[in-house]
């Protein structure tokens, strides 16, 4: 964290004053994290774990929206309100800094600046992506996507053999998140297993022997 999150773009005096505001908090999974519709007192940058994104609609459905790992910032930056629910999707440590020290932290930093648009571009870009992944892709690409996903976001290259993750959504997420039902998203992690290309052990530890293989099942 300390080397690729805000802190790293920060100086000494930076980091101090930071230091002297910011509080560690831990979390289990499910816990909620931020409501909709809220006032946004602090910012969090994820330390460890994964939290995820939903918006509730009108007729009380929730819609799974995103996911966001270390080092990620919960928050949208000078808004006055939260605008999705977050919740801890695995056991979950936040870093939470008071809302005016982080905002004048990123007056005055372009640095930190740099960094926060960085992330918020590649939201933008990851978005984009799911957009593809949602509206043209059958239902064994949106369960391969997903894990990829999970894998490269927990630290996996391209490259990598042998890469294992504990899967932080249930079923029924991945489901919401992928706009499919349950049963299709069990038959695919079946298939997939069967076919050898991810493992699975206690129905949550997945392995990847080889990265290049999910991702082209992934289209």
């Amino acid at each position: 964290m300390r080397h690729s999150g805000i802190c790293a773009v920060l100086t000494a005096s930076e980091l101090q004053r930071l230091a002297q505001s910011a509080r560690h908090t831990r979390h289990d999974a499910g816990a909620p994290l931020l409501f909709e519709n809220s006032a946004i007192t602090s910012y969090a940058n994820v330390v460890e774990g994964v939290v995820k994104l939903s918006r509730v609609l009108r007729d009380g459905k929730q819609q799974l929206v995103g996911l966001q790992f270390a080092p990620d910032l919960l928050g949208r930056l000078f808004g006055d309100e939260n605008l999705l629910n977050v919740e801890a999707a695995s056991d979950v440590d936040l870093c939470r800094v008071p809302r005016n020290v982080l905002e004048e932290l990123v007056a005055s930093s372009t640095e930190l600046k740099q960094r926060l648009l960085d992330q918020s571009l590649q939201d933008l870009d990851d978005a984009r992506d799911w957009m593809v992944t949602l509206g043209r892709k059958d239902a064994q690409q949106r369960v391969a996507s997903l894990l990829l996903l999970i894998a490269k976001r927990s630290g996996a290259d391209a490259a990598d053999t042998g890469t294992s993750f504990d899967l932080p959504l249930s079923r029924s997420d991945m489901a919401d998140f992928l706009g499919l039902t349950i049963e299709t998203v069990s038959r695919q992690i079946s298939k997939l297993r069967h076919e050898g290309v991810i493992e699975v052990a206690n129905h949550r530890r997945v392995t990847v022997p080889d990265m290049a293989r999910l991702a082209h099942r992934a289209g």
